[in-house]
C-alpha cells in the first residue's frame, strides 16, 4: 500500500502528543531481534488479552519483520493510518496503534464489558440505555470512552486514602470544561487527607466546602449516559474505583430534576415531566405543614365546607393535628426505610401490606383522619418523582422544617420558611458557580474562555 504525501501523515508520536492527558494511556516498545515496533493503546476501551495474544506474541515468534508486517495487514479489523485525525479516531474506538518500519497500522482490539455490566437498580427510566456503572474502574471508563469518542475527553488519576490507596478518575472535555472549577477540584483532592475511601458518596462528602449543608451540590448518579452528558456540557466527572457510582461538578438546582428519558422524549413532553417533578417537590415541602396551618390557625381561608370536612374526618382524634401529622410522616418514614433495608424478595410486599393494615387500622381506631391517610401517601408518591436519590433524600428531611415552622406560626412560619430556603438557594455556590440559577453553560463557556486565556 502506497502512502501519499499528506501534511497530517500520522506518526505515534504526533498522536501521542495530542492525547497527552489521558492517564489510561499505554506506550510500550517491542524489541526483538528481527526488529522494533511502538505500541500504542487505550487501556480502558482495549482488549489487553487480545492484543497481547495477536500482536504481542506473534511479534515475538516471527523472525522476519516483514511477515509480521503482512501478517497485521492481513489480520481482519486492521488498517493503515493515513492522517492524525483518523488516528485519533481509531484509538479512540478501540484500536491499537503499531509502528513498524517507519508505518503506522491500526489494530481491532475493542473491549466490550456487556457481560459484567448491570442494570441500573437506582435510576430508571423507560427508554434509553439501561446498563450502569460497576465496582471497576476499568469497566466504567470503558462504558464512558465508548460513549465519548472525542480526543478532547482527558483522564487524570490519582490515589486517595492512605490506607485503602482508592484509585480516582478526573475525567474532562478539555475544550469545554470550565478550568477554574478544575482547578479548585485539584486543589481539593491534593490536600484531602483521610485513612479509607470506598464510596462515592464519601468523596463527594469530602470535597464539599460547606460544613452545614441542606442540599446536595454535586451530583451522585449510576448512569454512564447521564456522565457523558454533563461531559458534553462541561462538567467534570469523578469516577472511582470500588464503587457503582460517579460523581459529576459543579451542578445546579435545576439537574437534579432532569430524567435521562427527557433527553429521548418529545420535547413537551421532557418539559411536562420535569414540571411535574418540582410540582412534586413543593407538595412533599408544603402538604403536611399547610394542613397544620389551615386546621390549627387558619381554618378560615378555605371553603367552608372543606373545613367541615376536615372536621368531621378528625372528630374522633385525641390529639393536635400536628401530632397527627407527624405521627403519620413518621410511619411512612418507617416503612420507606424498610423497604429499602428488607431483603428484595420480601421488601416491597411487606412495605405494602405495612402501609394499608396501618392506615385502615389508625382510621378506625379514630387515631388518625382520613385526609391525612391520603395527604401522608400524596406527599410520599410526589417525594419519589425525584430522580436523583440525594435531592430526594434532602427534600424528604426538609419538610419537617416546614412543619415545625406551621406549628410555630401558621401560615407566616410556612411563608417566613418559604423566604429563608429561596434566600439560601439563591446564596449558594457550587465549585464556584450560581447554584439557583435555570442553566450553567453561560458560565461554563466564560470558564472555557478564561482557561484559553491563561487564567484557568
Amino acid at each position: 500500500m502506497s502512502e501519499q504525501p499528506h501534511k497530517n501523515v500520522v506518526s505515534l508520536e504526533g498522536v501521542k502528543g495530542e492525547l497527552s492527558a489521558f492517564a489510561d494511556l499505554v506506550d510500550n516498545t517491542l524489541v526483538s531481534p528481527s526488529g522494533q515496533a511502538n505500541l500504542l493503546y487505550i487501556k480502558s476501551v482495549t482488549d489487553a488479552q487480545k492484543i497481547s495474544r495477536t500482536i504481542i506474541t506473534p511479534f515475538y515468534e516471527m523472525e522476519d519483520m516483514s511477515a509480521y508486517r503482512d501478517y497485521i495487514i492481513t489480520y481482519p479489523g486492521s488498517e493503515e493510518g493515513t492522517t492524525v485525525e483518523r488516528a485519533l479516531e481509531l484509538l479512540l474506538s478501540g484500536y491499537a496503534g503499531l509502528a513498524i518500519q517507519s508505518r503506522v497500522y491500526f489494530f481491532d482490539a475493542l473491549l466490550s464489558e456487556n457481560s459484567s455490566v448491570s442494570q441500573t437498580t437506582t435510576e430508571s427510566v423507560t427508554q434509553g440505555p439501561s446498563d450502569g456503572f460497576t465496582e471497576n474502574l476499568a469497566i466504567n471508563l470503558n462504558l464512558v470512552r465508548r460513549r465519548y469518542q472525542s480526543p478532547q475527553l482527558k483522564m487524570e488519576s490519582m490515589l486517595i486514602g492512605n490506607i485503602s490507596r482508592t484509585k480516582v478518575a478526573i475525567l474532562y472535555d478539555e475544550s469545554r470544561v470550565n478550568h477554574e472549577v478544575l482547578a479548585e477540584l485539584r486543589e481539593k483532592l491534593g490536600t484531602l487527607k483521610v485513612d479509607i475511601l470506598q464510596a462515592a458518596g464519601e468523596l463527594e462528602k469530602y470535597i464539599s466546602s460547606d460544613k452545614l449543608r441542606l442540599i446536595p451540590k454535586t451530583i451522585v448518579t449510576e448512569r454512564p449516559d447521564r456522565v457523558v452528558f454533563n461531559l458534553a456540557e462541561g462538567k467534570v466527572a469523578l469516577l472511582t474505583d470500588t464503587t457503582g457510582f460517579a460523581i459529576v461538578l459543579p451542578c445546579i438546582f435545576n439537574d437534579f430534576f432532569i430524567a435521562m428519558d427527557d433527553k429521548i422524549n418529545l420535547p413537551f413532553v421532557g418539559r411536562f415531566l420535569k414540571l411535574l417533578r418540582i410540582i412534586g417537590v413543593a407538595m412533599t415541602l408544603w402538604l403536611p405543614a399547610l394542613y397544620v396551618a389551615l386546621t390549627s390557625y387558619n381554618p378560615e381561608i378555605i371553603r367552608i365546607q372543606i373545613t367541615l370536612l376536615i372536621a368531621g374526618s378528625r372528630a374522633t382524634v385525641p390529639y393536635p393535628s400536628f401530632v397527627e401529622v407527624l405521627i403519620m410522616l413518621l410511619m411512612m418514614e418507617f416503612l420507606t426505610e424498610a423497604s429499602i433495608r428488607l431483603p428484595r424478595a420480601v421488601g416491597p410486599t411487606a412495605t405494602t401490606v405495612g402501609g394499608l393494615i396501618l392506615g385502615q387500622a389508625a382510621t378506625e381506631a379514630g387515631l388518625v383522619g382520613n385526609i391525612m391517610i391520603i395527604l401522608v401517601a400524596a406527599v410520599a408518591i410526589s417525594n419519589f418523582l425525584i430522580p436523583l436519590n440525594m435531592m430526594s433524600f434532602s427534600i424528604r428531611v426538609l419538610k419537617y422544617y416546614f412543619v415545625l415552622a406551621a406549628i410555630v406560626l401558621g401560615l407566616v412560619g410556612i411563608v417566613i420558611c418559604f423566604v429563608g430556603f429561596t434566600m439560601y438557594l439563591c446564596s449558594q455556590r457550587s465549585f464556584g458557580q450560581p447554584y439557583f440559577r435555570l442553566f450553567l453553560l453561560d458560565d461554563v463557556m466564560k470558564g472555557q474562555r478564561k482557561g484559553k486565556g491563561g487564567k484557568g
